[in-house]
């Protein structure tokens, strides 16, 4: 049993709160921060820098999300763990940070014992994750929208033209009708903006 310190790396865009978590952290027994990021990009250049053994990571951030950075760690075969912290308690942020390779989830207001004991836990190779976030996934169910509809949705949150989301995702403009229709009737909204913040709500995009 090595007496090493877990060596842990912050990921969060909001100045004040990041020192805070590195504050918390930093004297939280046999937990040491080797480095801190703002966002999604700077945090891939310090995982590679200091290679922590546990990633704690905000979902939303410039650049990439937390659940995007979590997604390429997996890819590049990272060998530490990484806990999604969030102030959204949408049940689809949890599915898709667990699809991601995320070993745990937790509110940002959750106790500074709680994220260090969750940061102890997933290193010896449990899942950590917010129990009443756990039960309403459960209770909210999968994402009525096909891959495709979830693509499509996406790219309308920018209010932008039909015919320039057509271009950008290589689709014609009738097509992205189509899906921006069939998404609007699953979600029971009246219009794309409507469906957008629906979906966005529930984590779904």
């Amino acid at each position: 049993m090595t007496n090493e310190p877990i060596r842990v790396l912050v990921v969060e865009d909001h100045n004040v709160v990041r020192q805070g978590l590195v504050a918390l952290l930093s004297v939280a027994e046999g937990l040491e921060v080797v480095g801190e990021a703002a966002d999604g990009i700077e945090a891939i250049a310090q995982f590679r820098k200091h290679q922590p053994a546990v990633a704690v990571l905000d979902i939303e951030m410039p650049g990439r999300s937390g659940i995007e950075v979590a997604r390429q760690l997996r890819e590049e075969n990272f060998g530490g763990r990484v806990i999604i912290v969030t102030t959204f308690g949408r049940p689809g942020y949890l599915r898709a940070a667990m699809a991601a390779g995320a070993s745990g989830f937790l509110l940002k207001d959750a106790p500074a014992a709680q994220l260090a004991d969750a940061i102890r836990r997933v290193v010896t190779g449990e899942r950590v994750v917010d129990p009443a976030l756990a039960a309403a996934a459960l209770a909210e169910g999968e994402s009525p929208l096909t891959g495709r509809e979830t693509e499509v949705l996406t790219a309308a949150a920018g209010h932008d033209a039909i015919s320039d989301i057509a271009g950008r995702l290589h689709l014609s403009p009738g097509t992205v009708r189509n899906h921006l229709s069939a998404a609007m009737q699953k979600l029971g909204a009246r219009n794309r903006a409507e469906a957008v913040q629906m979906a966005q709500r529930k984590g779904w995009l």
